[in-house]
């Protein structure tokens, strides 16, 4: 239950549940995130921690972080390098696509 309330939430954990609910599906989704809320739990209960919610746009910053480095290493194991565009081109280029 308190899992499924996370649904909305803007929280670091609410982000978890939607990017697992979307990869995995409602249910799954919901397990997966009432087990990692009990380990928090039973770990501040443990250590009489207090939990500091970072928020949902540092833990989305942390996601693409963790996505861009394993696509690095995913080109690198092809023999490939990334190579960053800027917004600019990427916005010339999207416009002769939608031109043709």
């Amino acid at each position: 239950m308190a899992a499924f309330s996370l649904t909305q939430s803007r929280s670091a954990m609410g982000a978890f549940y939607r990017r697992l609910r979307s990869r995995l599906g409602a249910p799954k989704a919901i397990t997966a995130t009432a087990h990692k809320l009990a380990r928090l739990f039973y770990q501040m209960w443990a250590t009489t921690g207090q939990y500091l919610d970072p928020g949902m746009d540092y833990y989305e910053q942390k996601y693409q972080e963790q996505v861009l480095k394993n696509l690095r290493n995913k080109a690198n194991a092809l023999g490939l390098e990334l190579v960053p565009i800027s917004p600019a081109t990427l916005n010339t280029s999207s416009s002769l696509n939608h031109a043709t």
